[in-house]
């Protein structure tokens, strides 16, 4: 399967992953061969991939917004659940893993990947179906972040299983009654945070797989953050208890 990657910075990210076969790049006419689109024409020529110049009509026919610039590339390399460990263990830390049950919008998963990748997570698990997945769209939301992530697809239920047969600690996000607020939540050592989907939250069945709820503290009229804003929010906070390592 082949796909296309718009923007400037997706483009870039995309082809410093080296991830993904990459089949040509495409450029709209009249475009500045200067700043980020220099690298990415660096990037290329060294690799030898091929480069058109088109029409900016042409590119707008194929996906918009695109900032001029296309990168035609193969479907995303999604790994596994070993992988995250083994990568957590290559930085001889202990696992710090998001876990997104069912998100919907592109943007939002995109923005929490953007995050995700910010703050050091080893790696992302996401369902197997019922879910937005890593689209160019994607791609675009997180500003190519999702390039560098180790992102695998699987049964939640099952995966959370295997993570607590490791000793890492299961917290879900949610604002119930029944959560704990963040100074009574430890979240410096192995774990996975789990983000539910945008209105219904966290399905039933992996709810109840948490180890602990965490809720965030709110002073203001608005109920609630967004399921990007509050994962965010949370992810930091983890990262805070890491020490910013």
């Amino acid at each position: 399967m082949r796909e296309w990657i718009p923007g400037r910075h997706p483009v870039y990210e995309t082809l410093q992953a080296d991830r993904r076969e990459v089949y040509q790049l495409m450029l709209a006419e009249g475009v500045q061969e200067k700043g980020r689109l220099e690298e990415i024409l660096r990037l290329c020529r060294q690799r030898k991939i091929p480069i058109q110049i088109s029409p900016r009509a042409q590119l707008d026919a194929i996906l918009q917004p695109n900032q001029g610039v296309l990168l035609q590339v193969s479907g995303y390399p999604y790994l596994t659940l070993p992988d995250i460990f083994a990568f957590a263990n290559q930085r001889k830390e202990p696992p710090f893993i998001l876990i997104l049950d069912a998100l919907q919008d592109p943007q939002n998963l995109g923005t929490l990947l953007r995050t995700a990748e910010a703050v050091g997570v080893h790696g992302v698990l996401m369902p197997l179906r019922r879910t937005a997945t890593i689209t160019p769209a994607v791609v675009n939301a997180s500003s190519g972040a999702s390039e560098h992530l180790i992102i695998a697809q699987m049964n939640l239920a099952q995966a959370i299983q295997r993570l607590k047969e490791a000793d890492v600690w299961v917290i879900g996000l949610d604002g119930g009654p029944k959560s704990q607020p963040p100074e009574r939540v430890r979240l410096d050592g192995a774990l996975a945070l789990v983000v539910g989907s945008e209105g219904q939250g966290m399905r039933q069945l992996v709810e109840k797989s948490c180890d602990l709820l965490l809720r965030l503290p709110m002073r203001g009229k608005i109920e609630s953050l967004n399921a990007a804003v509050a994962g965010s929010v949370a992810l930091y906070l983890a990262w805070q208890a890491r020490g910013f390592r």
